[in-house]
């Protein structure tokens, strides 16, 4: 997605729409879950990373500061779903990490974790999973307080 570029006739041509289409902005967690989209080419933001988990697309980590760094690290070390360019970022390397997330016994791997973690996820806050029962325990304890004492 690349946002803040005038398009012309020209680049529009370019890419005929039966081709790819290009686009200023798309909702982005209804593109991972097409089920077109192997891998996701990501920064690592953490709205990023949390959409790519819960629709099972493993990710291509890309990051550039902050928490992606640390969520990039979670991706590929923790809950490998996943692998983190660190900071290597030229034509070969994309290419090679990009070959390695689609392709042979690696990308088959990746999908499974991916999968994985998305339906324990979807387990986790459905109605009477783990974090939905510790989060309605949260709410209670918050409306057991007292106020001021």
């Amino acid at each position: 997605m690349v946002r803040g570029l005038a398009w012309t006739d020209e680049i529009k041509r370019a890419l005929p729409e039966e081709q790819g289409r290009i686009i200023s902005w798309a909702p982005q967690h209804k593109v991972l879950a097409h089920r077109a989209v192997g891998c996701f080419v990501t920064h690592s933001g953490w709205n990023s990373t949390l959409e790519s988990i819960v629709e099972g697309v493993p990710m291509l980590c890309w990051p550039f500061f902050l928490d992606q760094q640390i969520n990039s690290r979670f991706v590929s070390e923790i809950w490998q779903v996943g692998l983190d360019m660190k900071d290597i970022r030229n034509r070969d390397v994309v290419e090679k990490m990009v070959r390695e997330m689609m392709e042979g016994e690696s990308a088959a791997r990746f999908r499974k974790s991916a999968r994985d973690l998305a339906d324990a996820v979807k387990e986790s806050i459905s109605d009477g999973g783990s974090s939905f029962r510790e989060f309605h325990r949260l709410i209670e304890d918050i409306k057991s307080m007292s106020i001021g004492q």
